[in-house]
C-alpha cells in the first residue's frame, strides 16, 4: 500500500482513531498494531507476510538464546548464525538471480547447468531484515534486553517505516513501546507539516521530474543532446531526494500522530562539503548502520591507514550492493567509497574555499546518479559520452527549471533558519495545520499522472 493513495487515505484514519482508542489497554493495543501493520505490508501480495513472520520469529528465537547463553563464544556463534540466516534469506530473495547471471557469464563454456528462478522481489526485505540484525546484535551487545515476541513482531512491522525506512534501531523504538504515549506530548504540528511536505516532495516533485525528464532521458540516452542530458542529471539529483526523503517525512510525520519518534534521515545532504560530510546527511540511519556493523567489526580506522582505505571500500561497496543486484549498484557504491578514501588521503593537504569544496562535492554526487540511475553499464557509458554533445535543450521549461532549483537551493539554506521554521510550524494551531494540509492533498492531487502515483525508489530496495 502507497501513502499517497485512496486506499491509505482509508485506511489511516481508522487506524489513527482506533490506535488512540486502545493505546491505554496494551494488552489490545499491541495485537491491534501488528494486524493493522500486515494489511498494510500484505495488500499487495499476502505472501509476503509469511516471509516477514518468519524473520520476526526467528530472530526472536536467536536473541533469546543469545540472552540465555553465557558463554561469551557462544552468544559471538549464535549471534553469527542468526545473521548469516538473516543475509541468506536477503540473498535468495534479492541477489540469486545476479549471482546466476554473472557465475554463469564468468565460466563460458564451462558454466554450471545453475536453475535460474524467478523469484519475487518483496517490498522493503532489505530494511526489516537490517533491523532484524540490528535487534540481535544490539541483544548480543547487550544495549537492549531481548523484548517480548508481541514488541519484536511490532517493531520489525510497525508499517510507516516497514518498506522503505528510516532504519528504526532496536534500542531506540522497543522502550518506546514499554510505556504508551502521551496524547499531551504528541507533536501533531510536526506530524502534520512532515505529512504535507512529503506529499509535495513525492507527488508534485519527484513523479513531475521523473516523467518529464529523468525517464525520457534514461530510457534512450543517445536521442537527446548535451543539454537535455545534463537537465536529466541534475532532475534526477532533484528526484531521488524528494522522492526518498518525501517517504521519510511522510513515515516519521505518520508516527509521530501514532505517538511514536522515529530518527531523522535527511538533513540537507546537497549542502555538503565533502563525501563524508554528504553521508553524515545522506540516508543517515543506512549510513550509521553501515559504520556500525560493518566498517567499525572490521576495524574501522584504527589499524592503520591502507586498512582503513580498504574498509571504507568495502564497506560502501556493499553498501552500493544493498541498494540493488545490478552493476551499476556495485560501482556506485565503489564511486563513493574511492571518493571517501582520496577526502581522507587528501585532509590538510588541500585548502580548498568553502564554495568550491561545495561545488565539487555537487558534481561528483551528480556523476555518482546517473551511475546509480542507469539500468545498465551500456546506458551509463551512453549517457556519459553524450555529456558534450552540441545540441538543443527540448525538455527544459519553467516549471521543471524552478523544481529542480528550488530542491537544490533551498538545502542552502542556513540551518538556523530551518530550525526557526520547524519551531514555528510546531507552535501553530494543528487545526490550522490539517486544513493546511487538506489544502495541499488538494493541490497535489492535481499533479498525479493519469496512470496513477508512481512507486517510491527506495521500495525496490
Amino acid at each position: 500500500m502507497l501513502f499517497p493513495t485512496v486506499q491509505f487515505a482509508l485506511f489511516f484514519p481508522v487506524v489513527l482513531v482506533l490506535s488512540w482508542a486502545l493505546i491505554r489497554r496494551q494488552a489490545v493495543w499491541k495485537p491491534f498494531i501488528i494486524v493493522a501493520s500486515y494489511v498494510f505490508y500484505g495488500y499487495a501480495d499476502w505472501r509476503f507476510c509469511l516471509l516477514l513472520a518468519a524473520i520476526t520469529l526467528g530472530n526472536q528465537w536467536a536473541a533469546l538464546l543469545i540472552a540465555r547463553t553465557r558463554s561469551e563464544r557462544g552468544r559471538s556463534w549464535l549471534l553469527g548464525g542468526a545473521v548469516a540466516l538473516d543475509l541468506l534469506t536477503l540473498g535468495v530473495f534479492k541477489y540469486y538471480a545476479f549471482f546466476v547471471e554473472n557465475v554463469d557469464r564468468a565460466l563460458g563454456p564451462f558454466s554450471l547447468p545453475l536453475p535460474l528462478l524467478t523469484i519475487a522481489l518483496p517490498i522493503g526485505v532489505s530494511f526489516f531484515t537490517f533491523q532484524a540484525i540490528s535487534y540481535v546484535v544490539d541483544v548480543k551487545r547487550r544495549l537492549v534486553e531481548p523484548a517480548s515476541t508481541v514488541d519484536v513482531a511490532i517493531y520489525l512491522s510497525f508499517f510507516p517505516h516497514l518498506v522503505a525506512g528510516p532504519i528504526v534501531r532496536a534500542r531506540e523504538f522497543l522502550p518506546q513501546l514499554q510505556q504508551p504515549p502521551d496524547p499531551r506530548k504528541v507533536a501533531v504540528g510536526s506530524g502534520l507539516a512532515l505529512i504535507a511536505l512529503g506529499l509535495v516532495k513525492k507527488l508534485a516533485i519527484a513523479d513531475t521530474l521523473a516523467r518529464e525528464v529523468v525517464d525520457p532521458v534514461f530510457a534512450v540516452p543517445g536521442a537527446y543532446a548535451a543539454p537535455d542530458l545534463w537537465l536529466a542529471a541534475y532532475a534526477y539529483t532533484a528526484q531521488i531526494y524528494c522522492d526518498f526523503s518525501g517517504y521519510t517525512d511522510m513515515a516519521i510525520g505518520l508516527a509521530l500522530l501514532l505517538g511514536y519518534v522515529f530518527p531523522q534521515n535527511f538533513r540537507s545532504p546537497y549542502r555538503a562539503t565533502g563525501f563524508s560530510d554528504f553521508w553524515r546527511r545522506w540516508h543517515m540511519t543506512l549510513s550509521r548502520f553501515l559504520r556500525d556493523f560493518l566498517y567499525i567489526p572490521l576495524g574501522g580506522n584504527r589499524k592503520g591507514r591502507w586498512k582503513t582505505y580498504r574498509n571504507l571500500l568495502l564497506t560502501m561497496t556493499l553498501g552500493g550492493l544493498w541498494h540493488g543486484a545490478a552493476w551499476p549498484f556495485v560501482l556506485w557504491g565503489v564511486f563513493h567509497g574511492t571518493m571517501l578514501c582520496l577526502e581522507r588521503a587528501w585532509r590538510g593537504r588541500l585548502a580548498l574555499p568553502g564554495w568550491l569544496r561545495w561545488a565539487v562535492t555537487f558534481h561528483l554526487v551528480v556523476l555518482g546518479w546517473i551511475l546509480f540511475r542507469a539500468p545498465d553499464m551500456q546506458v551509463f557509458g551512453d549517457f556519459v559520452a553524450r555529456l558534450a554533445e552540441p545540441g538543443p535543450a527540448t525538455l527544459l521549461t519553467a516549471p521543471i527549471a524552478v523544481m529542480v532549483v528550488a530542491v537544490i537551493g533551498l538545502q542552502l539554506v542556513p540551518e538556523r533558519t530551518v530550525e526557526r521554521v520547524q519551531v514555528n510550524i510546531e507552535r501553530t494551531n494543528p487545526l490550522v495545520l490539517g486544513a493546511g494540509l487538506a489544502v495541499v492533498i488538494a493541490l497535489v492531487a492535481a499533479t498525479v499522472s493519469s496512470q496513477g502515483v508512481a512507486p517510491f525508489i527506495y521500495f525496490r530496495f
